[in-house]
Protein backbone atom coordinates (compact mmCIF):
# COMPACT_ATOMS: atom_id res chain seq x y z
CA UNK A 1 0.00 0.00 0.00
CA UNK A 2 1.10 3.18 -0.90
CA UNK A 3 2.69 5.46 2.21
CA UNK A 4 0.80 8.60 1.06
CA UNK A 5 -2.46 6.35 2.04
CA UNK A 6 -3.04 3.94 5.02
CA UNK A 7 -5.76 1.90 5.79
CA UNK A 8 -6.90 -0.23 8.60
CA UNK A 9 -10.05 -2.43 9.11
CA UNK A 10 -11.84 -3.01 12.51
CA UNK A 11 -15.21 -4.46 13.38
CA UNK A 12 -16.40 -5.09 9.98
CA UNK A 13 -15.55 -0.98 9.32
CA UNK A 14 -12.36 0.00 7.05
CA UNK A 15 -10.55 3.00 7.24
CA UNK A 16 -8.40 5.24 4.33
CA UNK A 17 -6.92 7.98 5.13
CA UNK A 18 -5.19 9.78 2.79
CA UNK A 19 -1.79 10.92 4.53
CA UNK A 20 0.06 14.07 3.29
CA UNK A 21 -0.73 16.51 5.56
CA UNK A 22 2.03 19.07 5.15
CA UNK A 23 0.50 19.57 1.57
CA UNK A 24 -2.75 19.48 2.91
CA UNK A 25 -3.84 16.07 1.54
CA UNK A 26 -3.65 17.20 -1.96
CA UNK A 27 -3.95 14.29 -4.18
CA UNK A 28 -1.13 13.22 -6.71
CA UNK A 29 -0.90 10.13 -8.50
CA UNK A 30 0.29 8.01 -5.61
CA UNK A 31 -2.82 9.21 -3.64
CA UNK A 32 -5.17 8.31 -6.61
CA UNK A 33 -3.41 5.08 -6.83
CA UNK A 34 -3.54 3.85 -3.38
CA UNK A 35 -7.02 4.85 -2.78
CA UNK A 36 -7.75 2.70 -5.99
CA UNK A 37 -6.06 0.00 -4.46
CA UNK A 38 -7.84 0.04 -1.26
CA UNK A 39 -11.29 0.31 -2.46
CA UNK A 40 -10.71 -2.94 -4.53
CA UNK A 41 -9.33 -4.85 -1.67
CA UNK A 42 -12.12 -3.66 0.48
CA UNK A 43 -14.56 -4.59 -1.74
CA UNK A 44 -13.37 -8.09 -2.17
CA UNK A 45 -13.10 -8.85 1.34
CA UNK A 46 -15.26 -10.56 3.28
CA UNK A 47 -14.52 -9.34 6.95
CA UNK A 48 -15.24 -5.32 5.29
CA UNK A 49 -18.97 -4.02 5.47
CA UNK A 50 -18.42 -0.38 5.20
CA UNK A 51 -15.66 2.11 3.87
CA UNK A 52 -14.47 5.39 5.68
CA UNK A 53 -12.43 7.89 4.17
CA UNK A 54 -10.93 10.82 5.39
CA UNK A 55 -7.45 12.95 5.77
CA UNK A 56 -4.84 12.89 8.27
CA UNK A 57 -3.69 16.05 10.52
CA UNK A 58 -6.86 17.81 10.59
CA UNK A 59 -7.49 18.40 6.75
CA UNK A 60 -9.99 16.37 4.79
CA UNK A 61 -8.10 17.17 1.39
CA UNK A 62 -7.27 20.44 -0.47
CA UNK A 63 -7.88 18.83 -4.08
CA UNK A 64 -5.85 18.11 -7.16
CA UNK A 65 -1.99 18.29 -5.89
CA UNK A 66 -1.30 21.27 -9.08
CA UNK A 67 2.13 20.83 -8.40
CA UNK A 68 2.28 17.64 -9.04
CA UNK A 69 -0.41 17.72 -11.92
CA UNK A 70 2.19 20.57 -13.77
CA UNK A 71 5.34 18.03 -12.98
CA UNK A 72 3.08 15.36 -15.17
CA UNK A 73 1.90 13.37 -12.39
CA UNK A 74 -2.05 12.59 -12.91
CA UNK A 75 -3.43 12.25 -10.13
CA UNK A 76 -6.23 9.72 -11.85
CA UNK A 77 -7.01 5.91 -12.44
CA UNK A 78 -8.03 4.84 -15.33
CA UNK A 79 -11.03 3.13 -14.54
CA UNK A 80 -12.34 5.19 -11.46
CA UNK A 81 -11.34 8.91 -12.17
CA UNK A 82 -9.70 11.39 -10.27
CA UNK A 83 -8.05 10.25 -6.99
CA UNK A 84 -9.01 6.80 -8.19
CA UNK A 85 -12.59 6.59 -7.13
CA UNK A 86 -15.23 9.84 -8.23
CA UNK A 87 -16.00 7.61 -11.22
CA UNK A 88 -16.50 4.30 -9.87
CA UNK A 89 -17.16 4.58 -5.86
CA UNK A 90 -16.75 1.11 -4.11
CA UNK A 91 -20.02 -1.27 -4.04
CA UNK A 92 -20.12 -1.48 -0.74
CA UNK A 93 -21.59 2.10 1.43
CA UNK A 94 -18.38 4.72 1.66
CA UNK A 95 -18.67 7.18 4.52
CA UNK A 96 -16.76 10.67 4.09
CA UNK A 97 -15.18 12.08 7.61
CA UNK A 98 -14.41 15.79 7.14
CA UNK A 99 -12.03 17.42 9.34
CA UNK A 100 -10.91 21.19 8.25
CA UNK A 101 -11.02 22.38 4.11
CA UNK A 102 -12.72 19.79 1.66
CA UNK A 103 -11.87 21.73 -1.73
CA UNK A 104 -12.07 21.68 -5.03
CA UNK A 105 -11.15 17.52 -5.83
CA UNK A 106 -11.68 17.07 -1.99
CA UNK A 107 -15.30 18.09 -2.05
CA UNK A 108 -15.64 16.42 -4.86
CA UNK A 109 -14.35 12.56 -3.02
CA UNK A 110 -17.01 13.92 -0.45
CA UNK A 111 -19.90 14.16 -3.03
CA UNK A 112 -18.64 10.48 -4.28
CA UNK A 113 -19.50 9.10 -0.74
CA UNK A 114 -22.57 7.46 0.63
CA UNK A 115 -22.78 9.04 4.33
CA UNK A 116 -21.01 12.11 5.08
CA UNK A 117 -19.96 13.30 8.67
CA UNK A 118 -18.06 16.78 8.78
CA UNK A 119 -16.48 18.96 11.72
CA UNK A 120 -19.17 22.24 12.81
CA UNK A 121 -15.33 23.62 11.50
CA UNK A 122 -15.22 21.86 8.01
CA UNK A 123 -15.37 23.96 4.99
CA UNK A 124 -16.24 22.77 1.48
CA UNK A 125 -15.98 24.84 -2.02
CA UNK A 126 -15.37 24.34 -6.06
CA UNK A 127 -13.17 27.17 -6.09
CA UNK A 128 -12.00 25.79 -9.55
CA UNK A 129 -13.94 28.83 -11.52
CA UNK A 130 -11.02 31.19 -9.65
CA UNK A 131 -8.42 29.14 -11.06
CA UNK A 132 -9.69 29.32 -14.71
CA UNK A 133 -10.85 25.40 -14.70
CA UNK A 134 -13.77 23.52 -14.36
CA UNK A 135 -15.09 21.33 -11.48
CA UNK A 136 -14.80 17.84 -13.80
CA UNK A 137 -14.56 14.84 -11.14
CA UNK A 138 -18.04 14.79 -10.51
CA UNK A 139 -18.53 18.03 -8.47
CA UNK A 140 -20.92 19.21 -10.91
CA UNK A 141 -23.03 16.29 -11.82
CA UNK A 142 -23.33 15.44 -8.00
CA UNK A 143 -23.95 18.76 -6.82
CA UNK A 144 -26.82 19.48 -8.19
CA UNK A 145 -28.68 15.89 -7.07
CA UNK A 146 -28.11 16.63 -3.35
CA UNK A 147 -28.62 20.39 -2.61
CA UNK A 148 -31.33 22.74 -3.66
CA UNK A 149 -30.65 23.42 -7.46
CA UNK A 150 -29.52 27.60 -6.75
CA UNK A 151 -27.59 26.87 -3.66
CA UNK A 152 -24.99 24.20 -6.15
CA UNK A 153 -25.00 26.87 -8.53
CA UNK A 154 -23.76 29.43 -6.34
CA UNK A 155 -21.33 26.94 -4.64
CA UNK A 156 -20.09 26.13 -8.28
CA UNK A 157 -19.90 30.01 -9.68
CA UNK A 158 -18.41 31.61 -6.79
CA UNK A 159 -15.99 29.31 -6.03
CA UNK A 160 -16.73 30.61 -2.14
CA UNK A 161 -16.15 28.30 0.38
CA UNK A 162 -19.08 27.00 2.54
CA UNK A 163 -19.32 26.03 6.04
CA UNK A 164 -20.07 22.89 7.23
CA UNK A 165 -23.53 24.16 9.25
CA UNK A 166 -25.39 25.29 5.65
CA UNK A 167 -24.75 22.11 3.81
CA UNK A 168 -25.90 20.23 7.12
CA UNK A 169 -28.91 21.95 7.18
CA UNK A 170 -28.84 21.70 3.35
CA UNK A 171 -29.02 17.92 3.93
CA UNK A 172 -25.55 17.00 2.22
CA UNK A 173 -23.87 16.32 5.72
CA UNK A 174 -25.41 13.80 7.76
CA UNK A 175 -23.72 14.64 11.35
CA UNK A 176 -22.15 17.48 12.35
CA UNK A 177 -19.67 17.00 15.47
CA UNK A 178 -17.28 18.86 17.09
CA UNK A 179 -13.92 19.28 15.91
CA UNK A 180 -11.70 16.50 16.15
CA UNK A 181 -14.78 13.83 16.06
CA UNK A 182 -15.45 13.36 12.66
CA UNK A 183 -13.40 9.98 12.32
CA UNK A 184 -15.07 8.64 15.92
CA UNK A 185 -18.49 10.20 14.55
CA UNK A 186 -17.95 8.27 11.21
CA UNK A 187 -17.07 5.24 12.71
CA UNK A 188 -20.04 5.05 15.15
CA UNK A 189 -22.06 5.61 12.14
CA UNK A 190 -20.30 2.80 10.17
CA UNK A 191 -20.74 0.61 12.68
CA UNK A 192 -24.43 1.14 13.03
CA UNK A 193 -24.64 0.27 8.76
CA UNK A 194 -22.53 -2.61 9.22
CA UNK A 195 -25.02 -3.97 11.41
CA UNK A 196 -27.29 -4.87 8.15
CA UNK A 197 -26.57 -8.18 6.18
CA UNK A 198 -23.43 -7.43 3.01
CA UNK A 199 -25.67 -8.19 0.14
CA UNK A 200 -28.84 -6.16 1.59
CA UNK A 201 -26.53 -3.45 1.88
CA UNK A 202 -25.03 -3.25 -1.36
CA UNK A 203 -27.88 -3.98 -3.69
CA UNK A 204 -29.64 -0.93 -1.21
CA UNK A 205 -26.79 1.29 -2.31
CA UNK A 206 -26.94 0.51 -5.79
CA UNK A 207 -30.39 1.07 -6.21
CA UNK A 208 -30.59 3.81 -5.06
CA UNK A 209 -27.62 5.27 -6.92
CA UNK A 210 -29.25 3.66 -10.33
CA UNK A 211 -32.71 4.01 -10.00
CA UNK A 212 -32.37 8.10 -10.28
CA UNK A 213 -32.56 7.42 -14.19
CA UNK A 214 -34.89 4.29 -14.22
CA UNK A 215 -37.82 4.69 -16.58
CA UNK A 216 -41.01 4.75 -14.14
CA UNK A 217 -42.53 1.59 -16.00
CA UNK A 218 -39.16 -0.04 -15.89
CA UNK A 219 -38.03 0.78 -12.04
CA UNK A 220 -39.77 -2.38 -10.49
CA UNK A 221 -38.39 -4.70 -13.28
CA UNK A 222 -34.88 -3.25 -12.53
CA UNK A 223 -35.40 -2.53 -8.79
CA UNK A 224 -36.12 -6.83 -9.28
CA UNK A 225 -33.08 -7.83 -10.90
CA UNK A 226 -30.68 -6.65 -7.99
CA UNK A 227 -32.53 -7.50 -5.05
CA UNK A 228 -33.33 -11.16 -6.34
CA UNK A 229 -30.51 -12.35 -5.46
CA UNK A 230 -30.48 -11.12 -2.08
CA UNK A 231 -34.16 -12.71 -1.11
CA UNK A 232 -32.93 -16.12 -1.97
CA UNK A 233 -29.17 -15.71 -0.08
CA UNK A 234 -28.49 -17.69 3.11
CA UNK A 235 -28.77 -14.03 4.94
CA UNK A 236 -32.03 -13.67 4.32
CA UNK A 237 -32.61 -16.92 5.66
CA UNK A 238 -30.35 -16.68 8.64
CA UNK A 239 -31.89 -12.59 9.45
CA UNK A 240 -36.08 -14.67 9.73
CA UNK A 241 -34.38 -16.99 12.05
CA UNK A 242 -32.48 -15.00 14.10
CA UNK A 243 -35.73 -12.74 14.27
CA UNK A 244 -37.61 -15.37 15.41
CA UNK A 245 -34.88 -16.57 17.84
CA UNK A 246 -34.72 -12.88 19.16
CA UNK A 247 -31.26 -12.76 19.01
CA UNK A 248 -28.42 -10.99 16.72
CA UNK A 249 -27.77 -12.47 13.57
CA UNK A 250 -24.77 -13.76 12.06
CA UNK A 251 -24.10 -12.59 8.10
CA UNK A 252 -22.23 -14.65 6.44
CA UNK A 253 -22.32 -12.47 2.77
CA UNK A 254 -24.00 -15.46 1.00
Amino acid sequence: MSEAVQTEVADGVAVITIDRPQARNAVNGEVARGIAAAVEDFDARQDVAVIVLTGAGGTFCAGMDLKAFLAGDAPVVEGRGFAGLVERPPVKPLIAAVEGYALAGGFELVLACDLVVASEEAKFGLPEVRRGLVAGAGGLIRLRTRIPYHLAMEIALTGEHVPAARLAEAGLVNRLVPAGQSLAAARELAARVALGAPLALTASKRVVVESADWPAAEAFARQQEIIGPVFGSKDAMEGAIAFAEKRAPVWRGE
